[in-house]
């Protein structure tokens, strides 16, 4: 069986921002599923995948720039629409 070798760098900029903005996004989740505070899911969620579109800027990959993108710009309106509602 032939070694794995990882590609992502770990100890740089990048690697705390990706951890980071994992953490918001887990939290984001967490607190969607259990429909507490909500407008705070749809910011911590905006706030962590914006950090993933950084990282994917540094890492130069399109496709997390794409996504996360994406999906900042959905979460976006989203917040925007809760507080124009409210």
């Amino acid at each position: 069986m032939k070694d794995i070798k990882k590609i992502t760098p770990k100890g740089d900029l990048s690697w705390y921002i990706k951890w980071i903005a994992t953490f918001f996004i887990v939290t984001g989740l967490m607190f969607r599923s259990n429909m507490f505070l909500v407008p705070f899911d749809l910011v911590l969620s905006f706030v962590g995948t914006t950090l993933w579109t950084f990282v994917g800027y540094l890492w130069h990959d399109r496709s997390l720039i794409v996504l996360n993108t994406v999906c900042s710009t959905i979460l976006m309106f989203g917040i925007i629409r809760y507080f124009a509602v409210i």
